[in-house]
């Protein structure tokens, strides 16, 4: 027989537990696990480790193919550009002169030289990364015979840079090379790394393409925008227009200074005839 006391406690055993409103709205629940972070090369879309250098590699190429596009809707914009600039007298030369680093090779015969210039391209070759080439037009000259001269600069299969250009036909007595290398100092010049003595020396030299800054400068500088050099101010003219203007506030002040001399002299007259004129009153009256 089951006890009494069990049969009236069954009911509460057996009903289930409820909990409290308050114990449900305090338990926190559980948060999401945190994603593992992902690799930032991975989240570029870059394979890791050494595959990351044929990646750049393959990007350069397709900046260089877009380069290539470009070069090539730029050219017929080029071309009328330059038949304009043929047209304007000594454009090239001032061009040239007015660019710091050109300049620096320009000597008096390699300006006047320069004045026969009508053009001066640049061209990057159809593999972009395999060189390009400057060409410099001139009208009819005493200096030479060529109306093109020529400068190219290659990177050989190999990667070693290299260049070439055009012979120069010299009139008789007229190789402003040797005319430059016969007034330079070369006492004073290091043996490595040497300046050209002018530009027309800087034309024929082979000796260290991968140096050559001077045609990296025509390529990039001059011949994109030109008119940035062309349009140079002339610093003279700057400092001569300066130098009239204080010349004209100088004589300026000095007209200012006799106008107002010239003023206090009249006032001293006055007083003068002033005293004069008292001194004949007095006399009179005596």
């Amino acid at each position: 027989m089951v006890p009494v006391g069990l049969l009236l406690d069954f009911p509460h055993r057996m009903a289930p537990k409820c909990q409290s409103p308050l114990q449900s709205q305090t338990k926190k629940p559980k948060l999401p696990a945190a994603p593992k972070q992902a690799d930032s090369s991975a989240s570029l879309g870059l394979p890791k480790g050494e595959k990351k250098q044929e990646a750049i590699e393959h990007i350069n190429e397709e900046i260089l193919k877009v380069k290539q596009k470009y070069n090539k809707l730029h050219q017929p914009f080029f071309q009328k550009r330059s038949e304009l600039i043929a047209k304007i007298p000594n454009f090239g030369v001032t061009t040239f002169v007015n660019h710091p680093q050109v300049s620096a090779l320009l000597g008096k015969e390699d300006e006047e030289a320069l004045h026969y210039l009508t053009r001066v391209e640049a061209t990057e070759f159809e593999d972009i990364k395999s060189g390009y080439r400057i060409d410099l037009y001139f009208d009819e000259n005493p200096y030479f015979e060529n109306k093109v001269l020529s400068k190219e600069f290659h990177l050989n299969e190999s990667g070693d840079p290299s260049s070439k250009s055009t012979k120069i036909k010299w009139k008789s007595g007229k190789d402003l090379r040797k005319r430059s290398s016969q007034t330079q100092n070369k006492a004073s010049r290091k043996r490595q790394h040497e300046e050209p003595e002018s530009f027309f020396t800087w034309l024929t030299d082979h000796s260290d393409a991968g140096e050559d800054e001077l045609g990296e400068v025509i390529k990039d500088a001059i011949w994109p925008n030109p008119l940035q050099d062309y349009l140079v101010p002339d610093m003279d003219d700057e400092e001569g227009e300066g130098e009239d203007e204080d010349d004209d506030d100088d004589d300026k002040g000095l007209e200012d200074i006799d106008e107002e001399g010239d003023e206090d002299e009249g006032e001293e007259d006055e007083d003068d005839d002033k005293g004069e004129e008292g001194e004949e009153d007095e006399g009179e009256d005596n």
